[in-house]
């Protein structure tokens, strides 16, 4: 961004560096440009178009430029914004932790439509990352007790500042391999998880924001993607009590293959669609 004779606006900002975007083959130039300007100013985006032609002063120049530079490097957008917007909550994230996905608010859609009738609820979120999942179940159902657990220390450690920044104080983070931490607990009504399941070939064709900069522990799923998800299904059958569920996300090819995994230790097992009509959750119930 190098400045010409005439004056910096945001309307030129904001044109130039999305076509900046575009040329470097980034999937939604528009809307990077204008949340990374929009923070720098320190203004949402709709404050962002009441001030089109606003003159930016050359440090407000600087600090646009520094995420410009960033998001060129194909890092993504919520790293460099410090959080991302899932269900109801802002959530801190950052290359310890997956960015959490849209696809996987369909999964807190399906669990909490399954617990609607269950009263005080005990639910495990297996591989919680950021703690999406569990704290947008906490914080839609208070009166739930919550594990959430991940094998990696560092992610636990964003999940609990990202529970106490919303305020969800009934989930419990637990760190350890799956369900181990969990195996004494008593009855449980749910198990959720987003785990692994891009096969370890495919993780290497990613777009380069996803390959570059996201925790390969948390995409990598092994030879077919379902190494993490064949341990799961026999363990969560063990765990759960009658009647209760095993909710997973899985990549859109692999419902028939999971599906065929929980047909052996549960009764009624159930492939969802997202809202693109790709198979997105397998619901097994015990």
């Amino acid at each position: 961004m190098s400045a010409p004779d005439d004056t910096w606006t945001l309307r030129r900002v904001l044109s130039w560096t999305t076509d900046f975007f575009q040329s470097k083959g980034l999937d939604s130039p528009r809307l990077d440009a204008e949340l990374l300007i929009a923070d720098a100013q320190g203004v949402d985006r709709i404050r962002l178009y009441m001030d089109l032609d606003k003159p930016l002063l050359p440090d407000e120049l600087t600090a646009i430029r520094a995420r410009v530079q960033r998001r060129a490097r194909f890092e993504p957008v919520a790293y460099i914004l410090g959080h991302r917007g899932f269900w109801s909550l802002d959530l801190q994230v950052d290359p310890r932790v997956l960015v959490p996905r849209p696809d996987t608010e369909r999964l807190v859609e399906l669990a909490l439509a399954r617990l609607k009738d269950v009263e005080a609820p005990v639910v495990v979120d297996v591989g919680t990352g950021s703690g999406c999942v569990a704290l947008a179940i906490g914080k839609d159902r208070p009166d739930a007790t919550i594990h959430a657990i991940d094998r990696s220390a560092e992610a636990l450690q964003v999940a609990t500042a990202n529970a106490a920044a919303n305020e969800v104080p009934n989930v419990t983070f637990h760190e350890g391999d799956l369900l181990a931490p969990v195996a004494g607990i008593g009855a449980v009504d749910l198990v959720v998880s987003n785990p692994p399941y891009i096969p370890s070939a495919e993780v290497e064709r990613l777009m380069p924001d996803v390959r570059q900069y996201e925790p390969r522990g948390a995409l990598d799923g092994g030879a077919d993607g379902l190494d993490l998800v064949r341990r799961l299904v026999d363990q969560a059958a063990a765990l759960l009590q009658p009647g209760g569920a095993l909710m997973m996300e899985i990549g859109f090819d692999q419902g028939p293959a999971v599906a065929a995994l929980c047909r052996g230790p549960f009764a009624e097992v159930t492939v969802h669609p997202d809202y693109a009509g790709h198979d997105r959750v397998v619901e097994a119930i015990k």
